[in-house]
């Protein structure tokens, strides 16, 4: 018998209507001096995390949640159809955690000077991946102010457990990586910081807004307002966002939930004004445990931002 009838090869969807397009097939593996309008990079590292973390899934499984998404925007009447060049993943030692995240650095750097692409998304792993991913954007471009959502100010100290995930921009402003009055975060959460840490920001001029001072005074006000600020300072802009910004609500698999946070709105607001700026040119999205995740709910708002990323540069 030549052919088995009605087999369909594992893997391709049950259903496919002719005229949808999911957005996962917008991802193209990268090959040699291919060139195109976005790249993306997985960074699959979540052994420093001071708390229990399967984060080093989270790649795949945000890849996955495009597929639940279509390319077409009805609200900005737009179909995307740039290909993203994906990457894959960075190799990661089972053990080997400082060595690591010097793995992260030297891959990024090797990835970045392929000159692929001047867009990214990166796909953590903890957020001690930004340490790593930030340092080699900020050896290419030299002049990067960072835009941080998050409930952490991410400033503990090394001595206590070494460089985790919630060491990343500490380090990255004692060694001179970034100054501190171009790191913008957005979210703080209350009861979730040291008071020695927010003295640490202060101290190195970061601009920090609480959630609070985004319920009184706005998202989009606080973002044009610091856009603008950084304008002046800075010619590149990097988002690092930490998904446990958003409410525990909206976030179940975040290995640090919490009550008080952003709901998805205030995130898809800040995200696609920002996306449409020129100056941002990199966005990591880290801290999402799937193996805690409720029908991958916190995976697919993470692919959610993607899509309102690609939109606001397509716009």
């Amino acid at each position: 018998m030549s052919e088995i009838r009605h087999l369909r090869r594992a893997g391709e969807a049950i259903f496919k209507d002719r005229y949808t397009t999911k957005a996962k097939d917008l991802l193209r593996p990268w090959k040699s001096g291919e060139t195109g309008a976005f790249g993306l990079v997985g960074l699959p590292l979540s052994k420093p995390s001071i708390s229990h973390s399967g984060a080093s899934f989270a790649p795949g499984a945000i890849r996955s949640a495009l597929q639940g998404y279509t390319t077409y925007s009805g609200e900005a009447e737009l179909e995307l159809t740039t290909p993203i060049i994906d990457f894959g993943d960075l190799y990661m030692d089972p053990t080997d955690i400082i060595g690591n995240q010097n793995r992260l650095y030297e891959g990024m750097t090797d990835i970045l000077a392929t000159e692929a692409t001047g867009k990214w998304v990166l796909l953590g792993g903890d957020h001690s991946v930004s340490y790593a991913s930030i340092k080699a954007v900020k050896e290419k471009y030299e002049s990067i102010g960072v835009i941080q959502f998050d409930a952490h100010h991410d400033f503990r100290n090394t001595e206590d457990g070494g460089p985790t995930n919630g060491t990343p921009f500490r380090r990255l402003l004692e060694e001179g990586v970034i100054q501190g009055d171009n790191l913008v975060q957005i979210g703080i959460r209350d009861f979730s910081n040291a008071k020695a840490y927010h003295d640490f920001g202060k101290e190195h001029g970061v601009k920090m807004y609480s959630m609070g001072n985004i319920r009184n005074d706005g998202i989009r006000d606080i973002l044009e307002k610091e856009r603008e600020r950084l304008s002046k300072q800075v010619d590149r802009v990097y988002i690092s966002l930490d998904m446990d910004v958003l409410d525990q609500a909206f976030a179940p698999g975040c290995p640090a939930i919490g009550p008080g946070g952003m709901n998805t709105e205030m995130l898809i607001e800040g995200i696609s004004y920002l996306a449409k700026q020129e100056e941002v040119i990199a966005m990591d999205i880290v801290e999402i445990d799937p193996t805690v995740d409720i029908r991958n709910m916190t995976s697919r708002i993470a692919a959610y931002m993607i899509l309102q990323l690609l939109k606001g540069k397509s716009c």
